[in-house]
């Protein structure tokens, strides 16, 4: 699947995107999957509350399943103004 990462996400983890081959069954275990791989995604990972995540371009939870989906992305929350 494609995984993209936008603003400060994108910068703590040096890539906009990437093609991942997980068998992770949701978001919640993909990004622990991610986290293992190495410090940057630690760091970009450390504090969930601060992240959305949508998959196939519609907001999900950390708990969304992954069966099928072609494409996650994290970013920070929106603000408006």
């Amino acid at each position: 699947m494609d995984v993209l990462y936008f603003a400060w996400v994108r910068e703590r983890i040096g890539l906009p995107r990437e093609a991942v081959q997980t068998d992770a069954a949701t978001v919640q275990d993909l990004v622990d999957e991610l986290r293992k791989r190495e410090a940057r995604y630690e760091m970009a990972f450390s504090d969930l509350a601060a992240l959305q995540v949508a998959v196939d371009q519609e907001l999900a939870g950390w708990n969304t399943p992954l069966a099928g989906v072609r494409e996650v992305a994290f970013f920070p929350p929106m603000t408006g103004g």
